[in-house]
């Protein structure tokens, strides 16, 4: 594998690489609008064919909803390692989310006035779980976990069938391990447009949440106001901060493990210390992308997208990590509070050697739908909120009404709304 460069963490040449954003080829914007489009107009029809072009050849429309088995006949159909693995992650994505819910406020004022800030669940949820490149069913649990927390009714999973035109038998175990309601054989943009709009076979959802590739990505962009989404959670990304104590094998698997990915994943180390970026460097030179699994992704990654990045002090350093805004920050420093005191923009945070990011993506419990592409400048994982809404309730007393009516109504009369004005007064 050709050896990385390294660069200063001032060097004008990062600026492309740290540009925020979500900005795909103009050719998957308009592919997508047009999927959309299409499925808007033929349903299940379009469903179908896109399905036979991109998935299986042989599909029909029987095969699009996918009975759901219960959890003890589902079980036998993954291995009882991936049984238990999956029961794992389910448990403390589970304890971990759990902690996340707000207890409703509610409060009276000294005038007998009431207050209140209640959260309810969503109604119907699309959860979608990719599939093309390799089936992810920690990303169903990830996703089925939490909205069934949050007490959503109706969860709807979404995933591309295999060539044989049926869902991967460890997401199916997933779906009945989390409780799942629906099951739908379909993936891509116009899985995204049939969970928005509805067909004849899906009925329509509030909200679409889960990872996804460039296209899916993008088709939930832009059926966003119709239906809410989460963060734009594509391609992955890594940031690894290493000191001069870091073990060099131990950075470069981290990059090697996101860049497995997808051909887009932007991965990154960051250091004071160029002698642990050299020796980083060297790491990734000596990898044979012949001899893993998925080599001609890693391959295109470190050669296109990978950065070794040198900051000449530790405020540099911090600097570098708010301009990537990464999905996945790695510390392998001997002190991490310094950093941690510091960040704010980021999807996830692994501390240690300990903690290779992979135990995030399965059995940490905390959520591995992160926003990508610079978006954890103002965008969070997937959490508990993302499965609810809240709203306000305000109950006036008529002492309050009477002493609020004359500054309402001046507020209003300045900005010309009359019968603002006229409801806060007395009604003869």
């Amino acid at each position: 594998m050709r050896r990385p460069e390294i660069v200063e963490a001032s060097d004008s040449r990062l600026v492309s690489f740290f540009t925020a954003g979500w900005a795909p080829p103009s050719e998957v914007i308009q592919g997508v609008r047009e999927i959309i489009e299409d499925v808007r107009e033929r349903g299940d029809t379009a469903l179908v064919e896109y399905t036979r072009r991109w998935d299986d050849p042989a599909f029909d429309l029987g095969a699009l909803r996918v009975p759901i088995p219960m959890e003890g006949q589902a079980r036998s159909l993954v291995t009882p390692e991936i049984a238990n693995a999956l029961a794992i992650a389910k448990e403390r994505i589970a304890r971990f989310h759990e902690r996340q819910r707000r207890a409703d406020i509610e409060y009276v004022e000294p005038d007998g006035t009431q207050y209140a800030f209640v959260t309810r669940p969503l109604d119907a949820v699309a959860v979608y779980v990719p599939g093309g490149s390799a089936a992810l069913p920690s990303t169903a649990v990830m996703t089925i976990v939490p909205a069934r927390l949050a007490g959503v009714p109706r969860i709807v999973v979404l995933t591309p069938p295999q060539r044989n035109g049926r869902v991967h038998t460890a997401v199916l175990y997933a779906a009945a391990l989390c409780g799942a309601a629906e099951l739908y054989a379909v993936g891509g943009a116009h899985a995204i447009a049939a969970a928005a709009y509805g067909t004849e076979s899906i009925a329509a959802v509030d909200k679409i949440v889960g990872p996804g590739s460039v296209w899916v990505t993008e088709a939930k962009r832009q059926v966003y106001g119709v239906v809410g989404t989460d963060v734009p959670a594509g391609p992955s990304e890594v940031l690894v901060i290493a000191d001069e104590h870091a073990q060099p094998r131990a950075v470069a698997s981290e990059l090697l493990a996101q860049a497995e990915h997808d051909p887009r994943s932007r991965v990154a180390a960051l250091s004071e210390s160029r002698a642990l970026l050299e020796a980083v460097a060297e790491e990734l030179e000596r990898s044979d992308p012949e001899s893993l699994s998925r080599g001609a992704i890693i391959a295109t990654v470190i050669e296109c997208r990978c950065r070794l990045i040198h900051a000449e002090s530790f405020s540099e350093l911090c600097e570098t990590i708010e301009r990537f805004a990464p999905e996945h920050l790695a510390l392998h420093v001997s002190d991490a509070e310094p950093i941690l005191e510091r960040v704010r923009h980021v999807g996830a945070v692994f501390v240690g050697s300990s903690t290779p990011v992979a135990c995030g993506d399965y059995l940490a419990g905390t959520n591995h739908v992160l926003p990508t592409s610079g978006t954890a400048r103002f965008a969070s994982g997937l959490s508990l909120a993302d499965f609810t809404r809240t709203f306000a309730v305000v109950r006036n007393s008529e002492q309050r009404l009477r002493g609020d009516a004359p500054a309402i109504a001046a507020l209003a009369e300045l900005e010309g709304l009359s019968q603002h004005a006229a409801s806060v007064r007395p009604q003869h």
